[in-house]
């Protein structure tokens, strides 16, 4: 597959070839839905439990008699009606952690990637160097490059320095690493932005 590479001022920089076995795959959504799911749940946070009445370390024995002693007929102090018993119904740690299989997660990126390419959201970059780092020049050049209202770009090793301070304070726009790429990011943005790095570092993710 051959996709035109452009630059933030909107010039052609020649063609590039992608990988067939990373982004011409066809997407299938059970694949992509597996792995989003498993991506949201390995997100979540769990509540911190409690001590209930079997956890506390409190004693067991009947303290009064059970007549005339003039009180209620108690068991033991580990009852959550007495200070230092334990919570009733109290929170309890819940496991958010599924397993996915490593091909799996692996096939899902790919049919992301492919997602992207097949419907014509998938754009190339040169490079992402932006002059001065100011916010002005790129959200002048970015409107002409028409890259919809949301768009995660993604470079090499690392994120372009001036790309990143320039991008902060545009909305719908977010940067990361190839090493980040990850599914639900894709599919959330409307438009998917790679370096010519990227690309390369995504390829040899897979082949390697």
């Amino acid at each position: 597959m051959k996709l035109k590479v452009q630059t933030l001022d909107a010039k052609g920089k020649g063609d590039i070839e992608l990988s067939d076995d990373v982004f011409g795959i066809e997407p299938r959504a059970d694949i992509l839905h597996r792995v989003v799911t498993w991506q949201l749940e390995k997100a979540r946070g769990t509540a911190r439990g409690a001590r209930e009445r079997s956890d506390v370390a409190r004693t067991g024995k009947k303290f009064g008699n059970q007549k005339g002693g003039g009180t209620a007929r108690h068991g033991n102090r580990r009852s959550p009606i007495f200070v230092g018993g334990g919570k009733a119904h109290g929170p309890r740690v819940r496991d958010f952690n599924p397993s996915l299989n490593k091909k799996i997660r692996a096939l899902g990126l790919k049919m992301a990637l492919s997602s992207k390419a097949k419907a014509g959201t998938l754009i190339v970059m040169e490079n992402l160097s932006v002059k001065d780092g100011k916010t002005k020049a790129l959200a002048g050049s970015w409107g002409k490059l028409g890259f919809g209202k949301t768009a995660l770009v993604i470079d090499g090793d690392a994120v372009e320095t001036s790309f990143a301070h320039a991008s902060s304070n545009l909305v719908g726009v977010n940067v990361m690493p190839a090493a980040g790429a990850n599914v639900y990011d894709i599919l959330k943005h409307e438009t998917l932005v790679l370096t010519r790095a990227a690309v390369e570092k995504l390829e040899a993710r897979f082949n390697g």
